[in-house]
């Protein structure tokens, strides 16, 4: 028998789910703080050249307009990606990118976002001191972006995860799914974060000199279907407890965040009910502080 979580999910994300995740303009920020005040402010580019589902323009409005409202310098990338575009370029930001073939059909086979000329320099540029965050939701957005995270060590499943007994997705302190990381206690006097919320996503295995953040540390398992959201009794699945869904590499000069879910660093609405979703939904109260100490990190302010 199909879980009642993914029952639930279904309901709430039926077919033409593209269409019904619209951006919560009601969103209010709630940080007050310029963390740069005195100084150079980040340089943070969002991707939108590879036919990215989450978009500065798009469904990462509030992403955005959380970084701009602490400091950042935020804007849009629409090349592709070289050492000329990484020259000014601080931060890099991926978010769910996708094959043009894939955009409107998530069912497989999922091609590949980025040529390997994109994927070398994204990894030489990060060794050499840039700082790159990979988000790769659940299916198809693993697939499109896994050869770039396996040159990094990490290896994605191009799946739909589910916390087995839960509802709902969270991570934390107390049961040690949310792990020690600096990301966690913030700069100096700002409010330690001991839970966060997620919603679905996938789960990743990462390499040893990775640090995690985000771990399924209860029983979990990975959907894999070959149709979107095509998950019945006879869909192939695996058990992914102790894999992660956030982590950290430093790697040469460079910092690297991977994380394999979208939806909780935006805000979002979700059919007629207007289901909210990300940085607005109950019990996500400290994803948005999550989201800019994410970033002070790769910036190297903490």
């Amino acid at each position: 028998m199909m879980p009642q979580v993914f029952i639930l999910i279904l309901c709430l994300f039926p077919i033409g789910l593209n269409a019904q995740q619209l951006v919560d303009k009601h969103y209010q920020v709630k940080n007050t703080q310029d963390y740069f005040p005195n100084s150079n402010r980040p340089r943070v580019k969002i991707d939108a050249a590879h036919a990215n589902f989450h978009t500065l323009e798009g469904k990462y409005q509030p992403f955005a307009k959380v970084l701009s409202n602490a400091g950042f310098q935020v804007s849009s990338n629409l090349k592709s990606i070289d050492r000329d575009l990484l020259k000014s370029t601080d931060i890099l930001v991926i978010a769910n990118a996708l094959h043009p073939q894939n955009r409107r059909n998530w069912d497989l086979p999922n091609y590949p976002a980025f040529k390997r000329s994109e994927i070398e320099a994204l990894f030489n540029w990060v060794k050499a001191g840039g700082s790159l965050m990979l988000i790769a939701d659940h299916m198809p957005f693993p697939k499109a972006a896994e050869e770039l995270a396996e040159i990094f060590g990490f290896h994605f499943s191009n799946s739909y995860v589910e916390i087995l007994g839960s509802r709902e997705q969270y991570f934390e302190i107390s049961d040690n799914s949310l792990q020690s990381h600096a990301i966690l206690t913030g700069m100096q006097g700002s409010q330690s974060i001991s839970k966060v919320r997620g919603f679905m996503g996938q789960a990743f295995l990462s390499p040893p000199q990775a640090k995690p953040i985000m771990s399924f540390s209860k029983a979990a398992v990975a959907y894999m279907p070959k149709k979107s959201w095509g998950i019945n009794d006879d869909t192939p699945t695996i058990p992914v407890q102790g894999w992660h869904q956030g982590a950290s590499l430093e790697l040469g000069k460079g910092r690297l965040l991977v994380f394999g879910e979208a939806g909780m660093f935006t805000a979002q609405v979700s059919g007629k009910e207007q289901w909210k979703m990300g940085l607005a939904a109950k019990g996500a109260e400290q994803n948005e502080q999550f989201l800019i100490n994410s970033l002070l990190w790769l910036a190297r302010k903490i």
